[in-house]
Protein backbone atom coordinates (compact mmCIF):
# COMPACT_ATOMS: atom_id res chain seq x y z
CA UNK A 1 0.00 0.00 0.00
CA UNK A 2 2.80 2.63 0.62
CA UNK A 3 4.38 1.71 -2.74
CA UNK A 4 1.01 2.80 -4.45
CA UNK A 5 0.69 5.98 -2.01
CA UNK A 6 4.16 7.15 -2.71
CA UNK A 7 3.73 6.59 -6.69
CA UNK A 8 0.36 8.87 -6.46
CA UNK A 9 2.23 11.86 -4.27
CA UNK A 10 4.92 11.08 -7.15
CA UNK A 11 2.36 11.65 -10.31
CA UNK A 12 0.43 14.60 -8.45
CA UNK A 13 3.68 16.68 -7.94
CA UNK A 14 4.73 15.89 -11.53
CA UNK A 15 1.32 17.14 -12.30
CA UNK A 16 1.68 20.06 -10.36
CA UNK A 17 5.17 20.94 -11.77
CA UNK A 18 4.00 20.46 -15.46
CA UNK A 19 0.45 22.69 -14.62
CA UNK A 20 2.88 25.88 -12.99
CA UNK A 21 5.50 25.31 -15.83
CA UNK A 22 2.78 25.21 -19.04
CA UNK A 23 0.82 28.36 -17.30
CA UNK A 24 4.00 30.45 -17.18
CA UNK A 25 4.71 29.43 -21.08
CA UNK A 26 1.00 30.16 -21.83
CA UNK A 27 1.35 33.60 -19.97
CA UNK A 28 4.69 34.50 -22.13
CA UNK A 29 2.99 33.36 -25.45
CA UNK A 30 0.24 35.58 -24.73
CA UNK A 31 2.18 37.89 -23.95
CA UNK A 32 4.44 37.58 -27.55
CA UNK A 33 1.43 36.85 -29.47
CA UNK A 34 -0.18 40.18 -29.06
CA UNK A 35 3.21 41.96 -29.26
CA UNK A 36 4.31 40.35 -32.28
CA UNK A 37 2.35 42.93 -34.46
CA UNK A 38 3.84 45.78 -32.90
CA UNK A 39 7.39 44.30 -34.23
CA UNK A 40 5.91 42.78 -37.79
CA UNK A 41 4.51 46.24 -38.31
CA UNK A 42 7.69 47.99 -37.51
CA UNK A 43 6.30 50.18 -34.77
CA UNK A 44 8.60 49.35 -32.01
CA UNK A 45 10.77 52.22 -32.13
CA UNK A 46 7.93 54.36 -31.47
CA UNK A 47 7.98 52.86 -27.94
CA UNK A 48 11.59 52.63 -26.91
CA UNK A 49 11.38 56.47 -26.39
CA UNK A 50 11.27 59.30 -23.19
CA UNK A 51 7.77 60.37 -24.74
CA UNK A 52 4.44 59.79 -23.85
CA UNK A 53 2.18 61.59 -25.37
CA UNK A 54 -0.63 59.23 -27.10
CA UNK A 55 -2.61 62.28 -28.54
CA UNK A 56 0.84 63.52 -30.38
CA UNK A 57 1.68 59.98 -31.47
CA UNK A 58 4.40 59.54 -28.82
CA UNK A 59 4.42 55.89 -27.05
CA UNK A 60 7.71 56.09 -25.41
CA UNK A 61 7.60 53.48 -22.28
CA UNK A 62 11.39 53.79 -21.63
CA UNK A 63 10.60 56.12 -18.58
CA UNK A 64 8.74 53.45 -16.98
CA UNK A 65 11.44 50.88 -17.98
CA UNK A 66 14.00 53.00 -15.95
CA UNK A 67 11.38 53.42 -13.01
CA UNK A 68 10.51 49.82 -12.56
CA UNK A 69 14.28 49.37 -12.61
CA UNK A 70 15.25 52.40 -10.09
CA UNK A 71 12.40 51.49 -7.68
CA UNK A 72 13.10 47.60 -7.74
CA UNK A 73 16.89 48.23 -7.02
CA UNK A 74 16.63 50.70 -3.94
CA UNK A 75 13.45 48.54 -2.47
CA UNK A 76 15.91 45.57 -2.97
CA UNK A 77 18.94 47.34 -1.88
CA UNK A 78 16.87 48.28 1.76
CA UNK A 79 15.06 45.47 2.41
CA UNK A 80 17.66 43.01 2.37
CA UNK A 81 20.29 44.15 4.96
CA UNK A 82 17.00 44.29 7.18
CA UNK A 83 15.83 40.92 6.41
CA UNK A 84 19.44 39.46 6.95
CA UNK A 85 19.38 41.46 10.18
CA UNK A 86 16.01 40.39 11.26
CA UNK A 87 16.62 36.66 9.96
CA UNK A 88 19.88 36.50 12.42
CA UNK A 89 18.24 38.05 15.56
CA UNK A 90 15.06 35.26 15.04
CA UNK A 91 17.50 32.30 14.38
CA UNK A 92 20.90 33.45 16.02
CA UNK A 93 20.38 35.89 18.49
CA UNK A 94 17.39 35.43 19.96
CA UNK A 95 15.94 32.40 22.13
CA UNK A 96 12.53 30.82 23.28
CA UNK A 97 9.66 33.01 23.29
CA UNK A 98 11.27 36.22 22.00
CA UNK A 99 12.49 34.50 19.00
CA UNK A 100 9.25 32.48 18.69
CA UNK A 101 7.37 36.27 18.74
CA UNK A 102 9.48 37.69 16.63
CA UNK A 103 8.61 35.09 13.86
CA UNK A 104 4.73 35.14 14.62
CA UNK A 105 4.96 39.14 13.99
CA UNK A 106 6.91 38.62 10.45
CA UNK A 107 4.29 35.99 9.69
CA UNK A 108 1.70 38.07 10.55
CA UNK A 109 3.36 41.03 8.28
CA UNK A 110 3.12 38.47 5.60
CA UNK A 111 -1.25 38.40 5.44
CA UNK A 112 -1.73 42.68 5.62
CA UNK A 113 -3.05 43.36 2.70
CA UNK A 114 -1.04 45.64 0.15
CA UNK A 115 -3.43 48.63 0.17
CA UNK A 116 -2.75 48.91 4.12
CA UNK A 117 0.52 49.45 3.13
CA UNK A 118 0.11 52.50 0.62
CA UNK A 119 -2.49 53.72 3.02
CA UNK A 120 -0.22 54.01 5.84
CA UNK A 121 2.22 55.59 3.07
CA UNK A 122 0.17 58.22 2.00
CA UNK A 123 -0.82 59.54 5.71
CA UNK A 124 2.81 58.60 7.57
CA UNK A 125 5.77 58.25 4.67
CA UNK A 126 4.87 60.79 2.47
CA UNK A 127 4.30 63.93 4.60
CA UNK A 128 7.89 62.76 6.05
CA UNK A 129 9.72 62.43 2.88
CA UNK A 130 8.18 65.68 1.71
CA UNK A 131 9.16 67.40 5.11
CA UNK A 132 12.97 65.73 4.68
CA UNK A 133 13.57 67.26 0.95
CA UNK A 134 11.21 70.42 1.75
CA UNK A 135 10.33 69.74 -2.49
CA UNK A 136 7.73 68.39 -4.43
CA UNK A 137 4.07 66.61 -2.70
CA UNK A 138 6.48 63.31 -1.25
CA UNK A 139 5.28 60.80 -3.85
CA UNK A 140 8.23 59.69 -5.54
CA UNK A 141 10.19 56.76 -5.84
CA UNK A 142 12.12 56.69 -2.54
CA UNK A 143 8.81 56.59 -0.67
CA UNK A 144 7.90 53.21 -3.31
CA UNK A 145 11.17 52.01 -2.44
CA UNK A 146 10.78 52.17 1.18
CA UNK A 147 7.55 50.95 1.19
CA UNK A 148 8.14 48.06 -1.25
CA UNK A 149 10.88 47.11 0.76
CA UNK A 150 8.52 46.76 3.99
CA UNK A 151 6.30 44.75 1.19
CA UNK A 152 8.87 42.02 0.71
CA UNK A 153 10.44 42.26 4.00
CA UNK A 154 8.49 39.26 5.53
CA UNK A 155 9.47 37.07 2.93
CA UNK A 156 13.22 37.82 3.10
CA UNK A 157 12.87 37.29 6.95
CA UNK A 158 10.97 34.01 6.47
CA UNK A 159 13.05 32.31 3.40
CA UNK A 160 16.32 33.44 5.34
CA UNK A 161 15.76 32.57 8.77
CA UNK A 162 14.27 29.24 7.61
CA UNK A 163 17.84 28.49 5.88
CA UNK A 164 19.91 29.60 8.82
CA UNK A 165 17.47 27.16 10.83
CA UNK A 166 18.35 24.30 8.02
CA UNK A 167 22.56 24.19 8.65
CA UNK A 168 23.42 21.49 9.79
CA UNK A 169 23.62 20.93 14.07
CA UNK A 170 27.09 19.34 13.39
CA UNK A 171 28.64 22.56 11.81
CA UNK A 172 27.76 24.66 14.59
CA UNK A 173 28.79 22.15 17.10
CA UNK A 174 32.21 22.18 15.53
CA UNK A 175 31.97 26.22 15.63
CA UNK A 176 31.23 26.07 19.13
CA UNK A 177 34.35 23.39 20.08
CA UNK A 178 36.24 25.87 18.78
CA UNK A 179 34.62 28.87 20.58
CA UNK A 180 33.19 30.67 17.93
CA UNK A 181 30.82 33.57 19.35
CA UNK A 182 27.42 33.88 17.65
CA UNK A 183 28.35 36.73 15.39
CA UNK A 184 31.36 34.53 14.44
CA UNK A 185 29.00 31.35 13.64
CA UNK A 186 26.72 33.54 11.79
CA UNK A 187 29.43 35.04 9.44
CA UNK A 188 31.78 32.00 9.02
CA UNK A 189 29.32 28.94 9.02
CA UNK A 190 25.80 29.79 8.95
CA UNK A 191 25.38 32.59 5.98
CA UNK A 192 27.59 30.30 3.66
CA UNK A 193 26.03 27.32 4.91
CA UNK A 194 22.59 28.43 4.04
CA UNK A 195 23.48 30.71 0.86
CA UNK A 196 21.22 28.97 -1.47
CA UNK A 197 18.21 29.00 0.60
CA UNK A 198 18.36 32.71 0.82
CA UNK A 199 18.64 33.08 -2.77
CA UNK A 200 15.63 31.50 -3.29
CA UNK A 201 14.47 34.13 -0.79
CA UNK A 202 15.52 36.71 -2.66
CA UNK A 203 14.29 35.27 -6.15
CA UNK A 204 10.79 35.57 -4.49
CA UNK A 205 11.36 39.02 -3.05
CA UNK A 206 12.26 40.00 -6.65
CA UNK A 207 9.32 39.24 -8.46
CA UNK A 208 7.04 40.82 -5.88
CA UNK A 209 9.04 43.73 -5.84
CA UNK A 210 9.04 43.94 -9.61
CA UNK A 211 5.25 42.65 -10.10
CA UNK A 212 3.20 45.02 -7.49
CA UNK A 213 1.17 47.34 -8.45
CA UNK A 214 -0.61 48.76 -5.95
CA UNK A 215 2.29 50.48 -4.12
CA UNK A 216 3.85 52.55 -7.06
CA UNK A 217 0.45 53.36 -7.80
CA UNK A 218 -0.40 55.13 -4.78
CA UNK A 219 2.92 56.56 -3.72
CA UNK A 220 5.43 56.92 -6.55
CA UNK A 221 4.10 59.72 -8.26
CA UNK A 222 2.55 58.50 -11.51
CA UNK A 223 4.93 60.78 -13.39
CA UNK A 224 6.20 60.06 -17.07
CA UNK A 225 9.63 60.99 -16.42
CA UNK A 226 13.17 59.58 -15.85
CA UNK A 227 13.87 60.28 -12.63
CA UNK A 228 17.08 62.07 -11.73
CA UNK A 229 16.54 62.16 -7.89
CA UNK A 230 15.13 60.19 -5.13
CA UNK A 231 12.76 63.03 -4.47
CA UNK A 232 11.34 62.76 -7.76
CA UNK A 233 8.02 60.97 -9.20
CA UNK A 234 8.03 58.10 -11.50
CA UNK A 235 5.93 55.48 -12.89
CA UNK A 236 6.83 51.84 -13.08
CA UNK A 237 5.61 49.56 -15.76
CA UNK A 238 2.99 47.83 -13.74
CA UNK A 239 1.05 50.69 -12.60
CA UNK A 240 1.47 51.93 -16.33
CA UNK A 241 -0.50 49.04 -17.70
CA UNK A 242 -3.07 49.35 -14.85
CA UNK A 243 -3.69 53.13 -16.22
CA UNK A 244 -4.15 52.09 -19.92
CA UNK A 245 -5.91 49.36 -19.44
CA UNK A 246 -8.94 51.38 -20.12
CA UNK A 247 -8.17 52.79 -23.68
CA UNK A 248 -9.58 51.47 -27.50
CA UNK A 249 -8.64 47.83 -27.51
CA UNK A 250 -7.45 48.78 -31.09
CA UNK A 251 -4.98 51.79 -30.48
CA UNK A 252 -1.49 52.00 -29.97
CA UNK A 253 -1.70 52.91 -26.42
CA UNK A 254 -3.44 49.83 -25.90
CA UNK A 255 -1.35 48.05 -27.47
CA UNK A 256 1.40 48.80 -25.58
CA UNK A 257 0.80 47.36 -22.81
CA UNK A 258 1.36 44.31 -24.19
CA UNK A 259 5.17 45.35 -24.47
CA UNK A 260 5.15 46.12 -21.37
CA UNK A 261 4.06 43.37 -19.78
CA UNK A 262 6.79 41.35 -22.15
CA UNK A 263 9.12 43.75 -20.97
CA UNK A 264 8.29 42.89 -17.56
CA UNK A 265 8.49 39.25 -17.79
CA UNK A 266 11.64 39.25 -19.42
CA UNK A 267 13.13 42.18 -16.75
CA UNK A 268 11.83 38.92 -14.29
CA UNK A 269 13.18 36.16 -16.06
CA UNK A 270 16.91 37.76 -16.23
CA UNK A 271 16.74 38.87 -12.58
CA UNK A 272 15.77 35.33 -11.40
CA UNK A 273 18.59 33.22 -14.15
CA UNK A 274 20.67 35.50 -12.54
CA UNK A 275 20.24 35.29 -9.19
CA UNK A 276 20.19 31.39 -9.87
CA UNK A 277 23.62 31.95 -12.02
CA UNK A 278 25.16 33.61 -8.91
CA UNK A 279 24.05 30.77 -6.39
CA UNK A 280 25.20 27.87 -9.12
CA UNK A 281 29.06 29.83 -9.52
CA UNK A 282 29.06 30.32 -5.15
CA UNK A 283 28.35 26.56 -4.85
CA UNK A 284 30.97 25.66 -7.52
CA UNK A 285 33.20 28.25 -5.87
CA UNK A 286 32.97 26.20 -2.25
CA UNK A 287 33.98 23.37 -3.67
Amino acid sequence: MQPFTEKCVEKGLLLSTILSGSITLCILFFMVIFSLPLFEGGQIDQFIRLEWNPYEGDFGILPMMVGTGLIAFLALVIAVPFGLGCSALISVFAHGNFSSLLRKIVELMTGIPTVIYGFAALFLLVPMIREIFQRGTGMCILSASIMLAILILPTIILFMSDALNSVPKSYLDAADALGATSAQKLIYVMIPSAWSGMISGLILATGRVVGDTLIALMIAGNAIQVPKSLSDSGRTLTSHIALIIASDYESLEFKSIFLCGLILFIYTTLTVFGLRLFRYLKIIGDR
